[in-house]
Order: structure tokens, then C-alpha cells, then sequence
């Protein structure tokens, strides 16, 4: 997909209204108070290396799709999702939907806010044993 295409993904789950259940849609899954959307997925896993060529890819992709929401909305805020699993995992807290399921496999996210909702982007780094996905989600569940 391309950068218009991941915007166009991104405004579509911006003027969704959020579904009552738990569950897939076609842009990907959501629940009470959130939309996730993979925009773009990579079936090889990744390589061992985390200055790979692979992942420098996606974190241009990334970054270039963050230059296009920045002219948007301002300037993102960079949240650690890192600490936020590990309240749940060791601590045990109840973390509200999309941010317990985006801290299990992304470990920091940029984030925007319009119109009374946040608008996330990340990429799961760091897990040797994950495909590479370029991540969003619109939400008007404020971060933990």
C-alpha cells in the first residue's frame, strides 16, 4: 500500500463510529472505544539483525507516513508502550483497549489527538519472531 493509501485507511477509522463489541472489521479489528488497523503487513519473519535493511524500510515507511499526519496535526508525541506491558505482565493492572493489545507487540507508538480522538502509529520492533507491520489506530481511550 502506499503512503495516500495508509491516509486513506487512517481517515476512514477516523469517521467510523467505534464499534459496541469486540472484533475483526475489514480494516482490521476493534472494540468500545477503538479501531486497530495493520496498513501494511511483511509474511517473512524478521532477521536477526535489527539494523537489517528490513527494518530500516519499515521505519522510513513509518516515518514517512508520520511526516504526512504531522502536517495534520502537529508534531507527535512518542509514547512508551514498553512500560505499559509491563504493568500488565508483572503488575497485573487492567490496561483499556487498544493500548493492551498494541503493548503487547509494539514498544513505543507516535501519537496525535483530533478531534477529541488519538490517532496512533507503530511498528513492532524488536521481536525476532513477528512479521514486520506498520500499525494504527484511532482511539478515544486516552493512553495509560
Amino acid at each position: 500500500m502506499s503512503t495516500a493509501q495508509h491516509l486513506a485507511t487512517i481517515d476512514l477509522l477516523r469517521s467510523r463510529e467505534f464499534p459496541a463489541e469486540h472484533g475483526r472489521s475489514d480494516a482490521g479489528s476493534g472494540g468500545p472505544g477503538y479501531h486497530i488497523a495493520e496498513l501494511a503487513t511483511c509474511d517473512e519473519l524478521r532477521e536477526p539483525a535489527p539494523e537489517g535493511a528490513a527494518q530500516d524500510q519499515w521505519v522510513a515507511d513509518r516515518d514517512g507516513l508520520s511526516s504526512m499526519l504531522t502536517e495534520r496535526w502537529g508534531k507527535p508525541q512518542w509514547f512508551s508502550l514498553w512500560s505499559v506491558s509491563l504493568r500488565a505482565v508483572e503488575g497485573g493492572e487492567d490496561i483499556p483497549e487498544p493500548w493492551a493489545a498494541l503493548s503487547a507487540y509494539v514498544p513505543d507508538v507516535q501519537v496525535w489527538q483530533a478531534d477529541g480522538r488519538w490517532i496512533v502509529l507503530g511498528i513492532p520492533l524488536g521481536a525476532e519472531d513477528l512479521p514486520f507491520r506498520l500499525v494504527a489506530a484511532v482511539t478515544d481511550v486516552d493512553p495509560p
